[in-house]
């Protein structure tokens, strides 16, 4: 055991002593950059990465869109190499579409996702990304959530079982984060993997949701250690993966153990999926899903596929571990944020349930109509803009590029910069909060909670900005190849959700329970100081029509 974690040790010297070669030997290379305006640097070893990444990012990010003036703000990585905070409409939109092969996601991105998931969506590049996305993209188009609508709605149904069997003889304080949580995966698992995880009856807890809660709170105990992450993968390769379990950092230990737990459970599934495809149709039908789920139909695609556009088996299972992340916490943790807010503005709540009553009428309603419901679109785009679940994300210009601006910046020294020339090896944050919550674009209350916005035209400092977001003028969901690829997913998860049980229930603050908002970096709700454990009290109490 000792010969072990001595090589462990001895490996993670060389690879933060590699690392550190490597961005010391960039670091010395002086670039227009650095005319830029920006915060001072706080540590020489991690710059403003901690800042970044730590709990007070929010603050931080806020004085980078605030303080500056500018919508390109120079901050520094480890070892204080220049990056760029970055929500230029412009340069955002050459980063993500018109000079997109001129970047990519950076290496710390991609090795925490391959630790977490395997080859999946979020952790490969280039043409194996390419493949994958191909074949994904038409289980998330709309007709198919047309098809799935159904399950959502029986899924969403016992939801609301559950939550009456609890409230029906007086007003309980309950875990709303917990519920989402159990629903989104359920949700998940009904409509894209075509398994059941949670009948949505008992309290019982289930250890596959378990681990994926414990993911985003894993990685934000890690602090800034995955930025090192690509480098010791240089060294130790997949095969001694197992030695994570002996190093000295209890993070990474239960970073691999939840991760290989996931793994397990989502490997058991596959092989049951596949065993039933090979048995044919009939087997099929007997299954969760009858063969529509989103894995049901990536297989059979995969298995039609000619070998260059095929994907392994071993990549396949990444898609199941990665969806059921992806859809889990961002979706169920927005959902919270929703229905916090609701709690929180009783007479915008009242508004919501009934337009919902209405277009219900006592029944599921339709897709067209759920999606076009304006106020319910409102409240979920609203919540969206303002607390995105992704805070910022990163690219990494794999060469020597310029960056055209919307509008030019003053340097420290005066002079008018009206494009950036990035060198390769530069790290840009491509910044979320800043393009949803910008006054210069959304007006000075951009920073309000204000559903009814978007029930007006919106002002055109932001609809005629270009932003190059999937979902209009918002930048939640990304824009262009690696956009969120299961927005429509989301979309809809929320509303019914939402439709169902706010004609059920009321929901209320918690009397004497302070919430905290978590970045880690998916945002996620505790409770008073506790940081390690999501949770949502609110008051459900249930809902009788006047």
């Amino acid at each position: 055991m000792s010969a072990v974690v001595l090589f462990v040790q001895c490996a993670l010297i060389y690879a933060l002593g590699y690392g550190l070669y490597n961005l010391v030997k960039l670091r010395l290379i002086r670039t227009s950059l650095d005319n830029l305006p920006g915060p001072a640097s706080v540590s020489f070893l991690n710059g403003n990465m901690g800042q970044l990444r730590g709990p007070d990012c929010i603050a931080f990010l806020r004085g980078l869109v605030d303080n500056y003036g500018e919508y390109v703000v120079k901050i520094h990585n480890i070892l204080n190499r220049p990056a760029l905070y970055v929500f230029d409409p412009k340069a955002l939109h050459s980063i993500l579409i018109k000079d997109q092969t001129a970047w990519d996601e950076s290496p710390h991105f991609v090795a925490t996702n391959l630790a977490l998931f395997g080859p999946g969506l979020l952790s490969t590049l280039g043409e194996q990304h390419r493949r994958q996305r191909k074949m994904l993209n038409p289980v998330f188009s709309t007709n198919h959530m047309r098809y799935m609508l159904p399950t959502f709605y029986e899924t969403v149904g016992r939801l609301r079982d559950a939550l009456q069997a609890r409230v029906k003889n007086g007003p309980r304080e309950l875990d709303m984060a917990n519920w989402m949580g159990r629903t989104a995966l359920e949700l998940i698992g009904q409509g894209g993997l075509g398994y059941s995880f949670d009948k949505l009856v008992d309290d019982s807890k289930d250890p596959f949701a378990e681990s994926m809660k414990l993911f985003f709170p894993i990685v934000s105990r890690l602090g800034v250690i995955p930025l090192v992450l690509p480098y010791i993968r240089t060294i130790v390769p997949a095969s001694l993966r197992f030695l994570a379990s002996f190093v000295p950092i209890s993070a990474a230990r239960d970073w691999k153990y939840h991760a290989d737990f996931v793994a397990k459970k989502s490997q058991e599934i596959f092989d049951s999926k596949k065993r039933a495809l090979e048995q044919g149709d009939e087997a099929v039908a007997e299954q969760i899903g009858r063969g529509k789920d989103v894995m049901s139909i990536l297989m059979k695609a995969n298995m039609a596929a000619s070998e260059k556009d095929s994907l392994s088996d071993y990549e396949l299972v990444s898609q199941m571990s990665t969806l059921a992340l992806a859809a889990m916490d961002t979706t169920s943790n927005t959902l919270s944020q929703i229905l916090q807010l609701l709690a929180e503005h009783p007479t915008v709540q009242e508004k919501l349930r009934a337009e919902l009553i209405e277009a219900s009428q006592g029944e599921d309603i339709a897709y067209d109509r759920l999606m076009g419901l304006p106020f319910l679109d409102s409240v979920c785009r609203e919540t969206l803009r303002l607390y995105p679940t992704l805070l910022w994300l990163t690219r990494l210009a794999m060469r020597d590029t310029v960056v055209p601006l919307s509008r030019p910046i003053h340097g420290k020294d005066g002079t008018l910069i009206s494009e950036l020339t990035v060198p390769a090896g530069t790290e840009v944050v491509l910044g979320i909060l800043g393009c949803n919550t910008s006054r210069e674009f959304w007006g000075e209350d951009a920073l309000e909670w204000k559903p009814e916005r978007w029930l007006s035209p919106l002002p055109e400092s932001i609809t005629e900005a270009g932003m190059p977001g999937v979902a209009g003028s918002l930048m939640t969901f990304l824009g262009g190849r690696r956009a969120c690829i299961g927005f429509k997913f989301a979309e809809m998860e929320m509303k019914v959700v939402l439709s169902v049980l706010l004609q059920h229930f009321v929901l209320s603050p918690p009397a004497d329970k302070k919430i905290n908002w978590v970045p880690a970096p998916v945002f996620y709700p505790t409770v008073g100081e506790d940081r390690a454990n999501p949770r949502l009290p609110l008051g459900v109490a249930m809902y009788t029509s006047q």
